[in-house]
């Protein structure tokens, strides 16, 4: 299978890096991360006058048209320079409306969505036992809208952000709504995330929602399939970016006289770093693939791809801070910045185990049924 990006995607990743190379620099992220909502909003402007911000949306509302596929390019460049702007939340939040809202949820939003005058969060986990596939959040039928009654945890960046689209779980089955992110009945808790993102728990009491897709139907499934496959691509770029800064540290680094580049273990390490991070790409692209085709086996390489970004993802993290030495310790040194974006997305959604666990689980009901 050919996982090489075709000449629209190659494009998208050379105009993206080139953005980001430029805007977030280790200044800036510093600057942003000591501001009152942490998300640098001139980059967000800038990605959205180049037209990346609504790259995957449909180019009858204003987007690109390149669907995941092309939301993941533009994550992975992300990923490369820890750029703090929440993109995979509002990309993700807005295709779900994309595919599963009706008319005219997509008039309403989408347009505005690509532009990035209007940016939507996303909240689809919460806090234990709650699986993000079965919300504890319910939503229940007030007419020709639904009343959200539950807690969402760590909703990332939750602002700037106008709507919310939550997942909650019906008489039906569970489903996705849209809540004004200001709406009555609703409560922001502010949260510090491991990533020194501002996030939100949010808690509903009676919160007016508007269903995307038919509650009990496939939207939360594809969804978090989404959600799942962005993360990864953003971790592919993470872990990229930090081998990039060690390899560059060990470079110019000497002890006995020798570039510390050029000593057998080290280069191991960066070895091994470099085989898992092929390997998450690999995985991440087979899921696109998957998903794009509706292929009977994405669902087991969604799978596949998170715990190979969960695992491998956390491993290179690790290793690029090791070899670092004692300034990798330092919390304001950049090696750590990519390690606190490696772990928390390598615990989103569950960790590599349950990526494991819930794979085991598909293919034994695979096996049975066959």
């Amino acid at each position: 299978m050919d996982f090489h990006l075709s000449d629209e995607l190659v494009a998208v990743q050379d105009l993206a890096r080139s953005i980001f190379a430029d805007r977030a620099t280790t200044d800036r992220i510093r600057e942003v991360e000591a501001s009152e909502t942490r998300v640098d909003e001139r980059l967000w402007a800038d990605l959205a006058g180049a037209g990346l911000v609504g790259i995957a949306l449909p180019e009858e509302h204003g987007g690109a048209g390149l669907g995941l596929a092309g939301l993941c390019v533009l994550l992975e460049e992300q990923g490369r320079f820890v750029a703090p702007v929440p993109l995979w939340t509002a990309g993700v939040a807005a295709l779900a409306v994309a595919a599963h809202g009706d008319e005219e949820q997509r008039g309403r939003i989408l347009p505005a969505a690509a532009d990035g005058s209007l940016r939507l969060a996303l909240a689809l986990e919460e806090f234990a036992p709650a699986e993000p596939d079965a919300p504890a959040c319910t939503a229940t039928v007030d007419g020709s809208a639904w009343r959200l009654t539950g807690t969402k945890a760590v909703v990332p960046a939750p602002q700037g952000a106008d709507a919310v689209v939550v997942s909650a779980t019906t008489d039906r089955g569970p489903g996705l709504f849209l809540v004004q992110a200001d709406a009555g009945g609703g409560r922001w808790e502010q949260a510090e995330t491991t990533t020194r993102d501002l996030s939100g728990h949010l808690h509903l009491d009676g919160a007016v929602g508007h269903a995307v897709g038919d509650p009990g139907g496939d939207a939360l499934r594809q969804t978090l399939r989404r959600a799942t496959a962005a993360l990864a691509a953003i971790q592919a770029g993470v872990a990229r970016g930090a081998l990039a800064l060690a390899a560059g540290y060990l470079g110019e680094r000497h002890q006995f006289g020798r570039p510390l580049a050029t000593f057998q273990a080290v280069q191991h390490q960066l070895a091994d770093c470099y085989i898992d991070i092929e390997a998450m790409r690999v995985t991440l692209w087979q899921a696109l693939t998957s998903l794009a085709d509706e292929a009977p086996g994405a669902d087991a390489a969604v799978l596949v791809a998170k715990w190979w970004a969960d695992q491998a993802g956390l491993d290179v993290v690790h290793r690029t801070q090791h070899v670092h030495g004692g300034i990798g310790a330092d919390v304001d040194y950049p090696a750590h910045r990519f390690f606190l974006w490696g772990k928390q997305i390598s615990g989103t959604f569950g960790g590599a185990e349950a990526a494991l666990a819930d794979l085991g689980e598909r293919l034994a009901v695979e096996e049975v049924a066959s």
